[in-house]
C-alpha cells in the first residue's frame, strides 16, 4: 500500500516513512525556516555587505527580547557567506568576521575574542596596542567586509569608563577598516549603543518582535507542519491551536519551536501522528520546562 503523505512538502515525504527512531532524530534536528521578517534583515545585511566604502559607513543594529531568534538570523548569514581560500593571493578570505562580546568586556578582552574569531595566536605578552594593530591587520588582509558583533548588551556590565573605551574601538574598527558593523542584542542593546551620539547615528535598528496571531504566524506554523515527518496532518493553523500556542509561550520564538519539536516527538512516540488542538492543552510539556532543561536560543529558533 502506498502512502502519499500529501500533507508535507514534497521533500519531507519520504522521510514520513523512516522508522520512528530516526523520524524522532529528524524532528530534533537544527533547521532553519523562513519568515518574512528574516528575510527582511538577511537582505539588508547583503545589501550592507556590498556596500561600497566610504568614510562613515552605515551600521545595524538587531535587537530584541532573548529568545526570538537574533542570533540564528545572524549564524545563518554567516552561513551564507562562509570563508574561502583564494588560490591567486594563497590568503584564506573571510569576508564576514562575527565574534561574541565578552560577558565581562574591556578593551583587551574584546580583542582578545575577535583575534580568536579570526583563528589567530594570542600572546600573553601582548597589550592592547598590540593587538589593536594585529587586529586592524589581519582584517585588512583577509579581506573582512562585515563585522558582526553579537550580545552587545553586555557593554553595560563594565563600567562608564570602559564603555566609553569599547563604544569608541567599535567606531575605531568601523572608520579604520571602513566596513559595516553589525550589532546585536537585547534591547539593552541599544541603550548601550545610544550613549554614543556618533555611532547612534550610523545604527539602522530592526527589531523582533514577539509573534502575534497574524498572517507571518499563520505561515510559519504551516512551514513546520509540512517539515515535521508524522504520518497525520497536523491542525497547527487552526484558529484555535494559534491562539493556545501563543498563550503557552507568550510569542517567545525558541519556546514556539521546542514545545512544537516536543509535542511533535511525542506524537510519534505515542502514535497519535500529529499535534492537534488536544495536544497544544496537554500541559505535561512546558516551553518554559523545555528551556530549563537546557534548550538554548542559538540552537532552537528557526
Amino acid at each position: 500500500m502506498t502512502v502519499d503523505y500529501n500533507h508535507l512538502a514534497p521533500d519531507y515525504r519520504e522521510e514520513a516513512m523512516l522508522p520512528a527512531h530516526e523520524r524522532i532524530r529528524r524532528i530534533q534536528a537544527e533547521r532553519w525556516i523562513s519568515y518574512p521578517r528574516a528575510e527582511v534583515i538577511l537582505n539588508r545585511l547583503n545589501e550592507l555587505l556590498h556596500y561600497p566604502q566610504r568614510d562613515r559607513m552605515p551600521c545595524l543594529l538587531l535587537y530584541a527580547s532573548t529568545g526570538m531568534g537574533k542570533t540564528k538570523i545572524l549564524r545563518k548569514f554567516r552561513r551564507e557567506h562562509p570563508d574561502a581560500f583564494d588560490d591567486k593571493a594563497g590568503v584564506q578570505r573571510m569576508p564576514v568576521v562575527a565574534l561574541q562580546m565578552p560577558p565581562e568586556p574591556d578593551e583587551k578582552s574584546f580583542y582578545t575574542q575577535l583575534l580568536a574569531s579570526l583563528k589567530a595566536p594570542v600572546r600573553c605578552s601582548m597589550n592592547v596596542h598590540q593587538m589593536r594593530h594585529v587586529v586592524r591587520e589581519l582584517l585588512t588582509y583577509i579581506g573582512t567586509q562585515m563585522l558582526i558583533v553579537d550580545e552587545v548588551h553586555a557593554l553595560l556590565a563594565s563600567t562608564y569608563r570602559q564603555q566609553r573605551i569599547l563604544l569608541n574601538t567599535l567606531r575605531y574598527l568601523a572608520n579604520e577598516l571602513r566596513i559595516p558593523l553589525i550589532c546585536a542584542g537585547t534591547a539593552d542593546a541599544r541603550i548601550a549603543l545610544t550613549t554614543d551620539p556618533q555611532l547612534a547615528d550610523r545604527f539602522e535598528a530592526f527589531e523582533l518582535p514577539a509573534w502575534q496571531n497574524d498572517e507571518a504566524f499563520l505561515r510559519l506554523l504551516a512551514s513546520f507542519q509540512a517539515v515535521f515527518p508524522l504520518r497525520e496532518k497536523s491542525d497547527l493553523t487552526a484558529a484555535g491551536s494559534r491562539r493556545l500556542l501563543l498563550d503557552r509561550t507568550e510569542g517567545v520564538t525558541v519556546r514556539i519551536v521546542r514545545l512544537l519539536e516536543a509535542l511533535a516527538v511525542d506524537a510519534v512516540r505515542t502514535g497519535k501522528e500529529k499535534i492537534d488542538k488536544e495536544s497544544l492543552e496537554d500541559s505535561r510539556l512546558s516551553p518554559q520546562l523545555l528551556s530549563m532543561m537546557g534548550h538554548l536560543e542559538n540552537s532552537a529558533a528557526p
